[in-house]
């Protein structure tokens, strides 16, 4: 059923409708996911902090107080001005210090410091944290969101490009790779250099121009410039989208974040070998349930990466003889010194997948986090390191989640009896029942008849031939499927005759996949929010906030 949300824009109000999607209809959802959707509880063995609804989260907030040691003045006072740094607003700063008091947490998320904020899932969890911090508001309790910046990451290759739909529809990659971006430095440390120019030139050209690029244009210039800190350019985009909303921008590689660390870093590599043994026997239990294996945790892997003078970020592995190795063999550890230069130089580690959130979760208040659905399985594994180490797991929820559908895109659907749902079949399945029941039902009605009567006959030849010679039978039987082949070919080369005659049918259904489904992917992993800024200006960004129901764990379809 749609509902109607009404919002702002700069002639007065825009009315949206949105619907809900459960995430058991959208193809290549992991079991693990679609069960903590619909029956968290269930879970509970690998999620012991899980809960059934958002509403249910305030009851954590005394354990999470008390769990929490770290010195808040420090840590404010390293997001004070990392977010002065990226020109945060007044209300960020306000958060920042409402932070300081005993009784506030932290609703937090995160996600790769992607190019020009990366897909539209980004926005999305920042939005979720934000609605939910209002929530808890609301109910008063102190509370304030927190996006994680994960700049420790070195997989440039993943956050180097992003996508918008240029100017004739159709899905334009844009891809930034300053110097030494390759070179193993974790992605916060990477800096731009002239060639941010061209990108950001790039992504104007394939942009219409509409009464709102100027001042978008204004920001990415001023967030992403040559000499800038990739993650810097990141944080600084962020921090302006949601400057009303008071997010905070938080980049672990701040050395007082590494020094508030230091504990579980140690703590870590003390109870590494028992954190390796409970994630393999976890991983192997999840399997034997039938989920699919999260985290690959092999004999020789070790919690922490080790920062190398040049900045590079190198895994760590255990060797035959018990000592820690670097990946390409250049230094070597003990257990021991890995333990003391965790107490005195900190900055040398940086957390594994496994080890980020209860790092996170040991710097920060966190009452909750809203993860996707990778991050929701990682979940059930990397719970056993947050036991070991004797942290509460944090509560983990799933994002909101959403397809925006355009007016045009809408239109569209509608004149082809179409929903979202229905494309999931793909484009080469879809365009066959457009042209059957809208372009040319004739002939489409002509092939289905001719197959009727060429089986009619075929049974009847098959009938006979049996009783004269079964091996004749088993001859026809091969023809007719090569028979009905040839025939389904040319239904095939029909369709696509049909199509190319209708240029505007094309273009339509073209267009409207690479919006909607680009990469054959939902829309949010794939789109960059800046094509929907430059259309319909920076109230998207609160339209968006005004579509989210935590209460809904469906995926959310909005019509524009």
């Amino acid at each position: 059923m749609k509902q109607e949300i009404v919002c702002p824009c700069p002639g007065g109000t825009v009315v949206l409708e949105t619907e809900s999607l459960p995430f058991s209809e959208i193809p290549h959802q992991s079991k693990l996911f679609i069960e903590y959707q619909q029956n968290p509880l269930s879970l509970k063995n690998y999620y012991p902090n899980i809960v059934e609804s958002h509403t249910q989260i305030a009851a954590r907030i005394p354990e999470v107080l008390a769990n929490h040691k770290a010195d808040r003045n420090l840590l404010c006072d390293a997001l004070e001005e990392m977010n002065s740094s990226c020109g945060a607003g007044a209300k960020t700063l306000e958060n920042i210090e409402l932070l300081r008091k005993d009784d506030c947490v932290a609703v937090v998320t995160g996600q790769q410091a992607g190019l020009f904020s990366g897909p539209l899932y980004t926005i999305y969890k920042a939005l979720s944290a934000v609605k939910m911090t209002e929530c808890l508001r609301g109910r008063g309790f102190n509370a304030v969101p927190v996006f994680w910046i994960a700049t420790e990451d070195h997989d440039f290759e993943e956050v180097s490009k992003t996508f918008v739909i240029e100017r004739t529809g159709e899905l334009a990659e844009l891809k930034n790779e300053p110097k030494r971006c390759y070179e193993n430095l974790p992605v916060g440390t990477v800096q731009l250099d002239d060639s941010i120019k061209e990108t950001v030139s790039e992504l104007f050209e394939e942009l219409s121009s509409t009464e709102f690029t100027p001042e978008l244009k204004d920001l990415i210039e001023k967030s992403w410039n040559p000499e800038t800190y990739f993650g810097d350019a990141f944080a600084k985009l962020i921090s302006k989208l949601f400057d009303k909303y008071g997010l905070i921008i938080l980049c672990p590689l701040d050395p007082r974040l590494k020094r508030l660390a230091a504990p579980v870093y140690k703590e870590a590599i003390e109870k590494s070998a028992e954190i390796v043994d409970a994630l393999r026997a976890r991983s192997t239990e999840l399997q034997e349930k039938g989920y699919h294996a999260q985290v690959l945790v092999g004999e020789d892997y070790f919690p922490l990466f080790w920062q190398a003078k040049d900045k590079t970020r190198n895994a760590l592995k255990k060797s035959a003889q018990g000592t820690f190795k670097t990946k390409d063999n250049s230094r070597e550890f003990s257990l021991d010194e890995l333990a003391s230069i965790a107490e005195t130089e900190p900055t040398r580690f940086s957390p594994s997948v496994v080890l980020r959130s209860v790092v996170q979760d040991y710097i920060l208040p966190t009452v909750c986090y809203f993860g996707g659905a990778a991050e929701i399985a990682y979940f059930a594994q990397s719970g056993e390191v947050y036991r070991i180490l004797n942290r509460p797991q944090t509560t983990i929820f799933h994002r909101q989640s959403f397809s925006i559908i355009e007016s045009k895109h809408k239109k569209t659907l509608e004149k082809y009896d179409l929903e979202l749902k229905d494309l999931f079949a793909g484009y080469e399945n879809i365009l066959p029942e457009i042209v059957e029941k809208y372009l040319n039902s004739g002939t489409a009605k002509l092939f289905a008849d001719a197959e009727e009567k060429i089986n009619i006959e075929l049974n009847r030849l098959d009938q006979n031939l049996s009783n004269i010679e079964p091996t004749l039978a088993e001859n026809l039987a091969k023809r007719r499927r090569k028979i009905l082949y040839h025939i389904g070919t040319m239904r095939t080369k029909f369709h696509h005759a049909q199509v190319r005659k209708d240029e505007t049918l094309k273009r339509q259904i073209e267009t409207m996949f690479s919006a909607l489904l680009p990469h054959k992917n939902l829309q949010e992993r794939t789109l960059n929010v800046n094509y929907f800024l430059n259309r319909y200006g920076f109230y998207f960004i609160d339209w968006i906030y005004q579509a989210i129901d935590l209460d809904d764990k469906g995926h959310r379809v909005i019509y524009l």
